[in-house]
């Protein structure tokens, strides 16, 4: 068994953290029905299954007041495979979460008794309020920081939530979810406009710090940033954290309204069949909110109300735990030769940038403690194809807590890692972050290639090494016992360190 950090890895958990439980949260909206499976209940949450089915359950509820015969089948059809799913992951606890339509309609009692039966679990069902309160929790869990406002839009309802130093306060709920606009402008997203402002006329918004942030959530809203990055030629294809000037995406969803389809639009085929007909009547809402609230940014979040649901069940000082750096613990225990070599491997560069007089910010030193834990997560791939595929991994991966620079950041570290200087598997993701950025990549990066040749990725070996600086020349400290290390491979290394490092001499030396 392997320890680190406060996770155990159990080679016979087929690559799962040992004692994880498996939590779920099934939650039935207006336009989908989704199971999510998470690894365990933790801060950093893992998908273990991640499914929808668009039942669009929503259709009709504001004209009939009752959720259609049709949809309510296709609904628990679906729901009977997901409630087979939970038993087969041998899942411990599922939350069933039901949001606007159901608690709209006149005939939810029925269809929550048969939830129920087929779940063998309570439904909540969430009022406005709650929602937009989970709804926040779950924008602070995936970006820990974030001050501002949050909106959830779902198929029947938009919540909206002010959220500072962690707490969020003022929710609101309205009835413009993209499936009801759609019924009540009769299809057509320019006449949807004018209801918007109408049911967001006594909002808060209007009370809303100019030029604060907006968080935008919800699977409309995932599908309008995707194609806003399609359009823009972004290098990042993530969803998460993606920010936008405000104004460059009212222009965005004012062009989508006017063209009331998006067949004309580059990379509409990427849209999900079962959003493409909402997403201009997402584009009118999320045009409306960031003119009535002033917003200078929007930042989409692919967490929502099932993250933040279980993130408000967590206890203060679990709250208080970085995601980032324990989705990358758990990355490392999973997938490194050693995970206790990352820790020696943090002290280790530590131990350099004090002796050099290098500075670091407390943002710098996070994400050189992240890139430590991930340096060695790609040694089961060929060597030809270690940097890109641990590059993707990171770039990619499900880690939450960073923004799009830092992920290019790490994604670069990791890049030169493997591939050394001369790599470009992380080119185009070098232009989300600054020329500081990269320079100190490059630096973290090259390091790292001085430290692995000596240790085989096996801990106690860095800490008995250190580095030491006299005038514009790098030493390199071994002792006495270890100076069979020395050699034209190390010295190789530890130049090309010190040239990035701004050295104009380095030297092995025994001590």
């Amino acid at each position: 068994m392997n320890q680190f950090w406060g996770v155990d890895a159990d080679p016979t958990a087929q690559g799962r953290i040992k004692g994880a439980k498996p939590v779920a949260v099934l939650d039935i909206g207006s336009n989908s029905v989704r199971l999510v499976v998470y690894e365990r209940h933790a801060r950093a949450l893992t998908p273990l299954y991640n499914e929808k089915s668009a039942c669009a359950l929503g259709r009709g509820v504001g004209q009939t007041g009752r959720l259609a015969d049709a949809n309510v089948a296709q609904a628990l059809n679906a729901i009977k495979r997901f409630a087979l799913v939970a038993r087969m992951m041998r899942v411990g606890k599922v939350y069933v979460l039901a949001t606007s339509a159901v608690r709209d309609a006149a005939n939810r009692q029925e269809f929550v008794d048969a939830v129920e039966a087929l779940m063998e679990t309570k439904v909540q069902v969430l009022s406005g309020e709650q929602e937009a309160h989970y709804a926040a929790l779950g924008a602070v869990a995936g970006i820990p920081g974030f001050s501002g406002v949050v909106g959830d839009l779902g198929g029947g309802s938009l919540e909206l939530s002010s959220i500072t130093n962690g707490s969020d306060t003022d929710g609101e709920s309205f009835e413009i979810g993209v499936i009801r606009l759609q019924d009540d402008s009769n299809g057509a997203p320019v006449d949807a406009t004018s209801i918007i402002r109408d049911r967001l006329r006594q909002s808060s918004l209007s009370k809303a710090q100019p030029g604060t942030a907006f968080a935008a959530i919800g699977g409309t809203w995932r599908s309008l940033a995707k194609l806003h990055q399609i359009v823009r030629g972004y290098p990042l294809r993530m969803v998460q954290h993606y920010v936008v000037p405000a104004e460059e995406m009212v222009q965005f969803c004012t062009a989508i309204v006017g063209a009331n389809s998006l067949k004309s639009y580059e990379g509409a085929e990427h849209v999900s069949s079962s959003r493409r007909e909402l997403v201009p009547f997402g584009a009118a809402v999320l045009a409306e909110v960031l003119k009535a609230g002033g917003f200078a940014e929007v930042v989409f979040s692919a967490l929502g109300v099932r993250e933040g649901y279980l993130y408000g069940m967590l206890d203060r000082r679990e709250q208080a735990i970085d995601p980032l750096i324990q989705g990358a613990e758990e990355l490392s225990v999973l997938r490194s030769r050693s995970p206790s070599h990352a820790s020696d491997l943090v002290e280790f560069a530590g131990q350099f940038l004090a002796a050099s007089g290098t500075a670091e910010t407390g943002e710098q030193a996070r994400l050189r403690t992240v890139a430590c834990l991930l340096a060695d997560i790609g040694w089961r791939a060929h060597p030809d194809y270690r940097g890109p595929q641990s590059v993707d991994s990171v770039a990619y991966g499900s880690l939450s807590g960073v923004d799009h620079p830092g992920r290019a950041f790490l994604a670069q570290v990791i890049a030169v890692r493997y591939d050394g200087l001369k790599s470009k598997t992380a080119g185009k993701l070098a232009s989300l972050g600054s020329a500081e950025h990269t320079a100190r990549a490059r630096l973290i990066g090259t390091l790292f290639r001085v430290a692995y040749p000596m240790t085989a990725a096996m801990p106690g070996i860095l800490p008995r090494i250190r580095f030491e600086v006299a005038d514009d020349a790098l030493s390199l400290v071994l002792p006495a016992d270890l100076a069979f290390l020395d050699g034209e491979h190390l010295q190789g290394r530890l130049d090309q360190f010190a040239g990035v490092a701004g050295f104009k001499s380095s030297a092995v030396r025994v001590a």
